[in-house]
């Protein structure tokens, strides 16, 4: 409940100051052609946990103050992600950018994933769909053989039930692999300060899908580290982050402004509802990072472990 009520006020609160202040609404960048999403994007988890009523304030008050982009998948919770969505975002769902994901690598299993998608979101079509969580070259060849998941894609976009066909990513080679091996026309993975200084993870697949014009949306830009061996996440502060976010609002500024000022269209913050509180105040004043700000930033993070690193 304390969580919730900190999201609603958060949210409520920004909007009143942006009504008060002629505050900026959240920037907007090109995706592909004309489409242009709001460059934070909400996450389906953050309104996991939230009664109804609670998760229609919350993405409405989003709505408010400019995010069109909303990011989704079945694995969310059991499928309570895109159930609460689904009736939340309705009202806006006409000119909304709805991205779902799926994590089967078969035709078969992917056709399910999506049709039980759509219904649970209650709306014919997604504007993006995503092969879910692509983290080995094996994954890679599976989704790609025959009878797998990407004879489903062009299938579901021939049909209309899909207008652009993505992926997300948590393996660099995987991630480059599917780039050029199948025509994504855009890839989600982590840009995370911590990863690229750290791991040597990010860069070089910015720079494959800048090479194969693929657009650009980011993962984890307030992730921190790994949660401690031993420790609990779920008697945490941030039991729905399997990772340490970055909490600490003049860091996260850094972190943000670090992702937000790479060759992206967006991010999608931690499912949490302060940090995507947080980060929507921080955009909304988002500055570019400049050299000497981001080789800071990148030197503070000696000794820090990145969630994800090239293996």
């Amino acid at each position: 409940m304390e969580r919730r009520n900190f999201l609603q006020s958060a949210l409520a609160g920004s909007v009143a100051a942006r009504q008060a202040a002629a505050r900026t609404d959240i920037p907007k960048r090109i995706y592909r052609g004309e489409v242009k999403l709001s460059i934070i994007g909400f996450g389906g988890i953050v309104i996991c946990g939230m009664d109804q009523d609670a998760a229609n304030r919350t993405v409405a008050a989003s709505w408010d103050r400019g995010v069109n982009y909303y990011d989704v998948a079945p694995t969310y919770f059991d499928g309570e992600a895109e159930t609460k969505l689904g009736i939340a975002l309705k009202p806006y769902r006409r000119n909304s950018f709805l991205a779902c994901k799926t994590t089967a690598r078969d035709a078969a299993g992917a056709q399910r994933e999506l049709e039980r998608s759509l219904r649970r979101l209650q709306t014919d079509s997604f504007d993006l769909y995503q092969f879910h969580a692509v983290s080995s070259l094996e994954d890679v060849d599976n989704i790609l053989a025959p009878g797998g998941a990407a004879e489903l894609f062009a299938k579901a976009r021939q049909q209309g039930k899909i207008r652009y066909l993505g992926a997300s990513a948590h393996h660099a080679g995987a991630a480059i692999a599917l780039m050029e091996r199948f025509p994504l026309d855009s890839i989600l993975f982590p840009v995370n300060f911590v990863c690229f200084e750290q791991g040597s993870f990010g860069p070089q697949v910015l720079a494959k899908a800048k090479e194969k014009g693929v657009a650009r949306l980011a993962l984890k830009a307030l992730a921190h580290h790994p949660w401690p061996p031993g420790s609990n996440r779920q008697e945490s502060p941030y039991p729905k982050c399997w990772y340490k976010p970055v909490d600490d609002p003049a860091l996260a500024r850094q972190a943000l402004r670090f992702t937000l000022s790479e060759d992206i269209t967006a991010a999608v913050p931690p499912g949490d509802e302060r940090i995507y509180a947080m980060a929507l105040d921080l955009a909304a004043s988002f500055t570019p990072m400049t050299t000497a700000e981001r080789q800071a930033l990148l030197a503070s993070t000696r000794g820090t472990a990145p969630i994800f690193k090239v293996s």
